[in-house]
């Protein structure tokens, strides 16, 4: 006897690769590769980017998708041939939220940066005469979120890249072949308000007023992304905490998005407080601290000697396990200029470069700073991460409901 079945739709392939860069993982599409009705920005794509992570999910785990339930492993990119002249490539990136239906367009990922340059060269992206047989292939990226270049230097080995090696991040296990990241220019050209000054409000230092919660001295900067950093002792930290201590503490987290949604209204990025809700990938927020001595969550120890500042940042609503490669470059650019908290945090002066501690260990990132008419600029900040291919093929995803109509 045939036992009847109820008929459904088939799940479709797309073409992806999933890879980790920096202390980030996500999903990568070429843009050519996308179902026709997702290549284009819109509901649609977002649906679909949506549905192949694996959200929205009431219960925070994407179980049911390529997600890792957390803001560092909820994320995709799309990248294609470059419609920019002197660049290689273009490349989109979309952070995913876990428990809400929206993908956030407004920021970019620092750490899967560093894996862009690998994955174009890899697609034939870059022009084969651009690529050495053994060496280092600089790739030009355009930086299509915040329309900024950023300059990856990958390593190359028998006309491949070279993934493995023996640079070593805190924040990531294993070793892997160093990639090194140029942030061209990294100061954000600003949004309503904020105009097209690094410093929003044009101030070093503000008192940012959150009512219910206090008011607190905060560097607003749009450097890389835009960040409003905080003074550790100011909201109560010491500037050596990990994650358990600020996650665990749903009062902890509601009143940091309450000072992140009244410093995104003073910083011009959203005109009203209740637009917070929906731009949850920018601004970020930092606490800063000078050094002191403690364990990171590896169980490394981290000598105040080792290191210039400590900096503790939250990501999508969570403290990062480690430091958005974006939020890296604002603490670098702040660091450089004289007079802002991270600037003080690591002891003043003119700074060129500082290694500050995270939850999961230290980086250095480097920036040069310099003043013209009251105005301070940034050429570009540096740093280095380390990226590799996880798995290559395509991803399976139930038909969304404007692939059906198509």
């Amino acid at each position: 006897m045939t036992q009847l079945v109820k008929r459904f739709a088939h799940q479709i392939r797309v073409p992806a690769t999933y890879m980790r860069g920096g202390t980030s993982k996500g999903v990568f599409f070429l843009l050519t590769e996308l179902p026709a009705f997702a290549r284009i920005p819109g509901a649609a794509r977002d649906e679909l980017l949506l549905r192949i992570i694996g959200s929205p999910d009431p219960y925070g785990k994407q179980i049911d998708g390529m997600g890792g339930a957390t803001s560092s492993t909820s994320k995709t990119v799309i990248v294609s041939k470059s419609a920019h002249a002197d660049h290689d490539v273009d490349y989109l990136f979309g952070q995913v939220a876990i428990d809400k239906s929206f993908v956030d367009w407004s920021g970019n990922c620092g750490n899967l940066s560093a894996a862009v340059g690998g994955f174009a060269i890899s697609k034939g992206l870059v022009a084969a005469e651009r690529v050495p047989e053994n060496g280092i292939c600089t790739v030009r990226i355009w930086q299509a979120n915040i329309k900024k270049t950023i300059i990856a230097h990958v390593a190359i080995s028998d006309g491949e890249v070279q993934e493995t090696g023996d640079f070593e991040l805190d924040g990531v296990t294993f070793p892997a072949a160093e990639v090194q990241l140029e942030f061209i220019d990294p100061a954000d050209e600003g949004e309503g308000d904020a105009g097209g000054s690094m410093f929003p409000t044009g101030q070093l230092i503000d008192d940012l007023e959150v009512p219910g919660v206090g008011t607190f001295k905060a560097t607003l900067i749009n450097a890389g992304i835009p960040t409003i950093f905080l003074n550790a002792a100011d909201v109560g930290y010491a500037g050596t905490e990990l994650q358990d201590a600020i996650n665990n503490d749903p009062y902890a987290l509601q009143r940091f998005e309450t000072i992140r949604a009244y410093g995104a209204h003073k910083m011009g990025l959203i005109k009203d407080i209740s637009e917070a809700v929906a731009r949850q990938h920018t601004p970020k927020v930092a606490f800063v601290s000078p050094p002191k001595s403690y364990l990171s969550s590896s169980g490394k120890q981290v000598d105040s000697t080792d290191i210039d500042l400590l900096v503790r940042a939250l990501s999508m609503g969570k403290l990062h396990h480690a430091m958005m490669g974006t939020a890296a470059v604002a603490i670098g650019t702040a660091a450089a200029i004289p007079g802002t908290l991270v600037n003080l945090a690591a002891g003043g002066g003119n700074r060129t470069a500082v290694t500050f501690g995270h939850p999961s260990g230290t980086l250095r990132v480097g920036a040069e700073a310099t003043q013209s008419d009251g105005e301070w600029r940034v050429k570009k900040a540096i740093m280095s991460r380390s990226a590799r291919v996880l798995m290559e093929g395509w991803v399976r995803v139930p038909p969304t409901a404007n692939q059906l109509k198509s």
